[in-house]
């Protein structure tokens, strides 16, 4: 008991600590990262090898300071330019729109309702994934897709579906959190997201799909180590468009999920690739399509 209060001040501490970072990252100070530098700048060599075609793609200035942005989180929460990242399919509501410009990391069918999370497979554990609310018992045996977000990749979400927003809710997590399993990789938080996504800050939003095919679904977005704030953009009762915003990271990279009740036929196009392979993964565009849903099988 003692260690789990310890922990609990601890976390606290870390939050407090996060928030006021948080604050000079929106502030114009932060700016002084914003240049060309060839390897410190957010728009040296270096930085642009791993964003090709930043003026092309996104909304900026070159020729304004900073590229016309006013801070480091204004940099980092970039919109695409108009036309860049369309919705595709967007009057077909079996097809499943990528909710962020991300890479494949896992995909698991008939989820449970609780699992022992922490253990080197990682299992998902849908009712601490879903902050034990009563709706989690309807994804119980569904299907979950996670991907991954770099710090250089674009983090605004947006709707995988055309619907309702049923819910939307925001849970404090704890920060700097790996499996014990792999906690000597230099890279273990990325390894650890399928963990993560049950402990650490999170947005989890439930959208009611136009098509009765997909029904309730969920979106859950997780802040990896450090990152501590999302940002939802909605709110219960709107009304979405397949690829509209719903909200977006601050401050690093991150990962996602997307969670399916059982029954519904959902199949992923990953682009050929296998995730937890570990091999080199690249993003998926966003609002392009991700998976397509199909009648229950045996429905006519």
């Amino acid at each position: 008991m003692k260690q789990l209060i310890l922990a609990i001040k601890v976390n606290k501490l870390f939050k407090d600590i996060l928030n006021y970072w948080g604050k000079f990252l929106s502030s114009e100070e932060s700016t002084y990262v914003l240049n060309d530098h060839p390897h410190t700048g957010w728009f040296g060599e270096d930085a642009m090898e791993a964003m090709p075609n930043f003026v092309e793609e996104f909304e900026c200035d070159p020729q304004a300071p900073h590229y016309g942005f006013n801070s480091w989180d204004d940099f980092f929460v970039r919109t695409y330019r108009k036309g860049i990242r369309p919705v595709e399919a967007p009057g077909d509501d079996n097809v499943i729109a990528n909710a962020c410009e991300s890479a494949p990391f896992k995909l698991a069918r008939n989820v449970k309702k609780r699992d022992w999370f922490w253990i080197k497979n990682q299992q998902y554990s849908l009712d601490h994934m879903l902050n034990n609310h009563e709706l989690a018992e309807r994804f119980y045996g569904g299907t979950v897709y996670q991907a991954f977000s770099s710090a250089t990749s674009y983090h605004r979400w947006h709707s995988p579906v055309s619907g309702l927003i049923l819910k939307t809710e925001l849970v404090d997590g704890s920060y700097y959190s790996q499996t014990y399993n792999i906690q000597t990789d230099p890279a273990s938080p990325n390894e650890s997201q399928a963990y993560l996504c049950q402990v650490a800050a999170r947005g989890i939003v439930y959208i009611q799909a136009d098509n009765p095919d997909t029904g309730l679904m969920v979106f859950i977005s997780i802040g990896m180590s450090e990152v501590s704030t999302n940002e939802i953009t909605v709110m219960a009762g709107d009304r979405v468009k397949k690829g509209d915003q719903i909200g977006m990271f601050h401050f690093g990279g991150s990962t996602h999920c997307l969670v399916f009740q059982p029954g519904v036929n959902v199949e992923f196009d990953l682009r050929g690739q296998t995730p937890g392979t570990h091999k080199d993964l690249f993003n998926i565009p966003v609002r392009s399509k991700i998976a397509v849903v199909a009648k229950p099988k045996g429905a006519k």
